[in-house]
């Protein structure tokens, strides 16, 4: 059964739909969207290996033609380059403005085909079909598109909302389970920045999902996309409370950089060490009990994820270089860093009030015991 997550934004509304074989569907699900029975597809090599027959044929079926373009997967293919082939792509391949795009892949292809789409003709309509966990309960939805800069990750791009999101659970399948547990760390941010019942869900669920059962991977999905559309609708371009979405983020960001961008660490990955950072940073300042980041960092040595800088292979920069490169973040107002920073399990709350101190403190500990 499928599940539907309605998104209301006013005049921009759509449905994240969530649930097995809905990628067989696609052309059924996608075909009311057309003025035209045609679409481009952009995907990326790993992606296009596994699922883009599949796309094609469930399009045809409906008698809907498509071209396709496949980039290189990993993250520096948000980038300037691959971005001008993409556009350039779409326009000789005639892509009109009542036209869709469609995204098949993970939170890479979706933010560069996003951005892409937003742009070509002052604005296309696009198709998410997000083919990881990360994709599915976070980059998929919300309207954040953009490509990476030598400066900072996500520093180039524009809101611009898809017409729809289609997660196929079963897709998930064939992920590695590295790539499955980095997007876990996305759906754990979920519980801990405004819902401490799906905290504990996971806590006994998590392992569940991460050995395949597919009603408790729909349901993980379901609550993390239902709470992302929830911060959405408050506050689409992040004026304030989307901020809250960016929870281990800052940290995050900042490792991505020193990582290169590489497979030395995933973004989920990343994301894990962040919270686990920000709650240990909370717990120093006072605003939550020792028992919070103890609690997480138990859940996340449960699941088999990365908790600390030590777990990322290779040599890290200084403590005083990651925290400059933090430096870099979007979240950054007059010069000043903003946290997401938490009371408690489910509490989190956006500051700017952070002493540099205690984040430096707290990173050089970290990058001693590496």
């Amino acid at each position: 059964m499928t599940q539907i997550v309605e998104v209301p934004l006013a005049g921009r509304e759509y449905q994240v739909r969530i649930g097995q074989g809905l990628l067989a569907r696609a052309g059924a699900e996608i075909a009311p969207l057309l003025h035209r029975p045609r679409v481009a597809i952009v995907s990326d090599e790993n992606v296009a290996a596994k699922h883009l027959d599949t796309l094609t044929t469930a399009l045809a079926a409906e008698g809907i033609a498509s071209v396709a373009l496949t980039l290189p997967a990993g993250e520096s293919t948000k980038s300037w380059p691959h971005f001008t082939r993409t556009v350039e792509w779409l326009l000789e391949n005639k892509i009109e403005r009542r036209d869709v795009v469609i995204a098949l892949g993970g939170g890479v292809i979706g933010d560069l085909v996003g951005f892409a789409a937003a742009v070509l003709r002052r604005g296309v309509r696009f198709v998410q079909i997000p083919t990881s966990l990360l994709a599915q309960v976070d980059s998929s939805v919300g309207g954040k598109t953009g490509i990476n800069a030598p400066q900072g990750k996500n520093l180039i791009g524009a809101f611009h909302q898809p017409a729809l999101v289609l997660a196929d659970i079963d897709m998930l399948a064939t992920l590695t389970p590295r790539d499955f547990l980095a997007g876990y760390g996305e759906v754990v941010k979920y519980g801990l920045l405004g819902d401490a019942a799906f905290f504990d869900w996971l806590e006994e669920n998590g392992p569940k999902a991460a050995a395949g059962d597919a009603e408790a991977r729909t349901y993980a999905v379901k609550r993390s996309v239902e709470m992302k559309a929830e911060i959405v609708l408050r506050d689409e371009t992040e004026q304030g409370d989307r901020a809250l979405l960016n929870l281990g983020h800052t940290f995050c960001h900042a490792l991505e950089a020193a990582t290169g961008y590489s497979d030395r660490l995933l973004h989920g990955e990343g994301v894990a060490i962040g919270c686990a950072l920000a709650f240990e940073l909370s717990a120093r300042l006072g605003l939550c009990a020792q028992e919070d980041p103890s609690r997480l960092r138990e859940h996340l040595a449960t699941m088999g994820m990365k908790r600390d800088l030590r777990d990322i292979p290779g040599d890290l920069p200084s403590a005083e270089v990651l925290l400059d490169l933090m430096g870099q973040d979007k979240k950054v107002i007059d010069g000043q860093l903003r946290f997401i920073l938490a009371r408690g399990i489910g509490d989190s709350f956006v500051t700017s009030e952070v002493p540099r101190d205690k984040v430096l403190s707290l990173l050089q500990e970290q990058r001693a015991a590496c």
